[in-house]
């Protein structure tokens, strides 16, 4: 399956991303003067009308042979993903003071075992194949096989395992290995194996609150990682949308709340990303065709 977007190589590139070339001179200085991602943070938050999306699904989850029913989460995690493939800015990161293009489209989430204050949490990561059919089947074919994994056959594996070892070492030993991986970080030598599961080297880190009833506006980006979008989803609500004439109908909707690395795009590169995911809200069958089908949504 081709999950790698290609481009021309170069000798600053990473194994996880192409080194960008031919930036402006304030981008160029940014990663020096502005200080790590925590501090670049631009929020912002959507509402998004799940009335068609609604409407989708439930065609999608028409019939007997739907063993596992499509969610909104699954086309979230969809839309994100097209998205994302159409406006590769999204998918920046800074790492060792340089810009990078993250070579896979990667979207990340976390998957509770069981819904109970004890059982434990494991890291999902969706790669989008930019070559392949329809990213809402992409995603729900992933999800079904992923909690499949960890609920039925209680499995973990990648960065939980290793964590596993790890935090059973001595407090000394723990703080020099951090810094070691920290310093392999930078210079973009951080080990695959490692990276392969961790949410934190991702091109979106999604938290889905609605589903545990919660809600909230906004998460904090890391330093640790390359993640540079977070995605909170909060609890689907009815909401009044107005006419012109001051009459309104109340609608489901969900609030979405977006926590980008102002860095590695302007504004009006955001703006013009989250219109095309209203768009993909408004016409959720466009999620039907192939990965690469361009959106004309001006």
């Amino acid at each position: 399956m081709q999950t790698t977007i290609q481009r021309k190589k170069h000798w600053r590139d990473r194994y996880d991303g192409w080194y960008v070339q031919g930036l402006d001179s304030m981008h160029v200085m940014m990663p020096f003067f502005f200080g790590p991602r925590t501090k670049n943070e631009a929020v912002m938050s959507e509402v998004v009308d799940l009335t068609e999306v609604d409407k989708y699904l439930a065609k999608k989850n028409a019939g007997e042979d739907v063993d596992f029913k499509y969610t909104w989460f699954h086309f979230i995690v969809a839309a994100l993903s097209k998205a994302i493939l159409l406006r590769p800015k999204m998918n920046y990161f800074i790492a060792g003071h340089r810009y990078y293009e993250r070579k896979k489209i990667q979207i990340s989430f976390v998957v509770k075992r069981q819904f109970n204050d004890d059982a434990e949490e494991s890291e999902a990561k969706f790669v989008l194949d930019p070559e392949g059919g329809s990213p809402v089947e992409q995603v729900h074919d992933y999800v079904k096989a992923y909690v499949h994994k960890v609920r039925v056959e209680d499995k973990t594996e990648g960065i939980t395992n290793a964590l596993n070892i790890i935090q059973k070492l001595p407090r000394p030993i723990f703080r020099m290995l951090s810094g070691t991986l920290k310093w392999l970080e930078y210079h973009g030598w951080y080990p695959k194996s490692l990276a392969k599961d961790d949410p934190c080297y991702s091109s979106v880190f999604v938290t889905n609150l609605g589903s545990i009833k919660m809600n909230a506006d906004y998460h904090h980006l890391f330093d640790w990682g390359t993640n540079s979008f977070f995605a909170v989803i909060s609890e689907k609500k009815l909401r009044p949308f107005f006419h012109e004439d001051g009459s309104y109908e109340m609608r489901n909707t969900l609030k979405i709340g977006l926590t980008i690395d102002e860095r590695i795009a302007d504004g009006y590169y955001f703006a013009k990303t989250v219109r095309l995911v209203r768009h993909i809200f408004a016409h959720p069958e466009l999620l039907d065709a192939p990965a690469s089908t361009p959106i004309d949504f001006e």
